[in-house]
């Protein structure tokens, strides 16, 4: 599996059978041309960096009844009589059948009636009444007015995304990958949905998590979203996706929840350990420029930021959306978002060991931090965690996902091998620095 940004900046078919001679000295159709396996992708992160024979005629019917020969006799028998009432019948069906067609097709003519044009119909009643509770149409009503679009100018390259407004004095949650761009002298403008625009400077950002805010100048009164909670959604709940494809602001998409607790790496497989997501997967399509943009309910509230996409690959050429995307559920980024926006830091969740996938199942730790959680808690190099609380682990990046999904003091039960032994353990946080 290969990845990277659908911004373009690296991140983290079965051949078709060619015809044979069959020996006819007709001629053979050519070979196909075997087209690539197409290989898998996670474009992480969405922001979008704009691109600078000719048909042979049918054969004639031709009867099926054999036809007597000039100067012949009928050959008579005792089933002759039979035989003529069966021709004869066969004869009137074939006419009957053609009378029958012809009367069909004149009732169908129209011309016992007058004709109807629905161009000559006046257009139903204009729709006046508030969309319904509960209703894609309803989410989007609401929340579209605080889903922003980022056009981000870097120092080498440009590119957009989206994200939404949590104060009315302007500050924007968004995606870190979509602003970094602008971290080292660049400038990011943001447009509100009534076409208005801002310079926007960074509060601050966090890679590891994804989650970045930034600060609209010179605004006030904006609409700002509403927030809702992501420790209950339900697999299968419907949900709606807002922001910017390809620069198309204001774009809604539906779908559902597709899976939760999907361990998703910031950066794709290139993406470092610590980056790992513990992330919402929606078939809400989610394309180049959604990256940012909230991910809510049909109560219009923010459950997620949309953040990744997965895309097969043919050679250099990605797909777009193809109903596998993944958001970061709200209430870790709230939790980060609230501390950049206070501190301008974000303070990551750590257990205090390197992990590696075990051979059979789980998170084996290679080594321990000293003084770390991990450490006072009696974990050692070797243990294998197979369960966090009630969530199973069956891989490194599971263990890291899990422990992303809690915050710093949370206490958790950790289960280690075939479950013979648990450990409590209080995480500990680190505050991330920027790169």
């Amino acid at each position: 599996m290969t990845e990277q940004k659908p911004d373009g900046t690296p991140a983290e078919s079965s051949p078709w059978a060619a015809g044979g001679s069959s020996g006819t000295g007709q001629p053979q159709p050519q070979p196909q041309p075997q087209p690539q396996a197409p290989t898998e992708q996670v474009l992480f992160g969405s922001a979008y960096t704009p691109p600078t024979g000719q048909q042979q005629p049918y054969p004639a019917a031709q009867s099926p009844y054999p036809q007597p020969q000039p100067g012949s006799q009928p050959r008579r028998s005792r089933g002759g009589v039979l035989a003529g009432v069966t021709v004869l019948a066969l004869v009137v069906g074939g006419v009957a059948g053609a009378a029958g067609g012809y009367l069909v097709a004149d009732s169908q003519s129209g011309s016992n009636g007058p004709s109807v044009n629905a161009l000559d119909q006046a257009p139903p009643a204009r729709q006046t009444a508030a969309a319904p509770s509960g209703t894609v149409e309803a989410a989007a009503e609401k929340v579209l007015p605080s889903v922003v679009q980022l056009q981000v100018q870097g120092r080498s390259s440009a590119g957009e995304g989206s994200g939404f407004v949590i104060s009315s004095d302007g500050l924007i949650v968004t995606n870190n990958h979509v602003i970094a761009g602008a971290a080292q002298g660049g400038q990011i403008v943001a447009v509100f949905e009534n076409g208005s625009t801002a310079r926007a400077t960074i509060v601050g950002r966090d890679p590891d998590s994804d989650v970045a805010v930034v600060k609209a100048q010179g605004v006030s009164g904006v609409a700002v979203a509403e927030l809702g909670r992501s420790d209950d959604l339900r697999v299968g709940q419907s949900v709606v996706a807002i922001g910017s494809p390809f620069e198309l602001s204001g774009t809604v998409t539906s779908g559902i929840v597709s899976a939760l607790h999907r361990p998703t790496r910031a950066g794709g497989e290139q993406g470092e350990q610590r980056t790992v997501l513990d992330a919402i997967q929606t078939d809400a399509a989610i394309n180049p420029g959604n990256s940012g943009g909230p991910l809510v309910d049909l109560q219009g509230r923010v459950i997620g930021i949309n953040s990744a996409i997965y895309s097969p690959r043919t050679g250099d050429v990605a797909a777009g959306s193809v109903g596998i995307g993944f958001a970061i559920p709200i209430d870790q980024a709230r939790r980060t978002a609230d501390e950049i926006a206070k501190t301008g830091k974000a303070t990551q969740t750590v257990l205090g060991v390197q992990v590696r996938d075990a051979a059979q199942g789980g998170a084996s730790i290679d080594a321990v931090t000293q003084d770390g959680p991990a450490a006072k808690a009696g974990l050692q190099q070797g243990d294998v965690v197979t369960r966090l609380n009630d969530r199973r682990i069956d891989s490194s990046d599971a263990l890291v996902a899990a422990v992303r999904a809690q915050a710093p003091g949370d206490t958790v039960k950790l289960v280690l091998g075939d479950g013979s032994r648990t450990v409590d353990v209080t995480l500990s946080g680190q505050p991330v620095e920027p790169n």
